[in-house]
């Protein structure tokens, strides 16, 4: 695997992005990690008596997901993730592929942590084109040593 971008090789308007497919394992082991339970995300009957129509994947597990391109971009050269917000817009279901895609909006130095803070914005669609999150986020990222 390669390193992760330093805080110099960044420039606003930079992307990167990654694609899921989720599994019905990754919402057995969501409710499991998570400890929820809600019959929307483990119980087909009654999920299917809802608005939502079936079984969707966790909140916080599709902003997992969502983040997991950002952490790699940076991998290695993150010092800490400082910030994630997410609006869930779609519901995320077993055998959607999710395509999530981060671009860089700012970049602001902080010598004094050796390196900057980076501030994205994330799109994440489905295989129909159907965008399911938006995220925000804010990266402190290393200098090069």
């Amino acid at each position: 695997m390669l390193a992760g971008k330093w805080f110099e090789e960044t420039k606003v308007g930079d992307t990167c992005s990654a694609s899921l497919t989720v599994t019905e394992t990754h919402l057995v082991l969501a409710a499991g990690l998570l400890g929820d339970h809600n019959p929307l995300h483990v119980d087909e009957v009654f999920a299917s008596g809802t608005r939502m129509g079936g079984r969707i994947l966790h909140g916080a597990f599709t902003s997992a997901v969502v983040s997991a391109p950002a952490g790699m971009y940076f991998h290695g050269t993150a010092l800490a993730y400082l910030e994630h917000n997410c609006r869930f817009k779609a519901p995320v279901r077993p055998g959607d592929t999710l395509r999530t895609t981060w671009t860089i909006d700012q970049r602001i130095e902080k010598p004094k942590q050796k390196g900057g803070i980076v501030a994205m914005h994330a799109r994440c669609e489905n295989q129909r084109g159907e965008v399911v999150a938006e995220a925000d986020g804010k990266m402190l990222v290393a200098s090069r040593p």
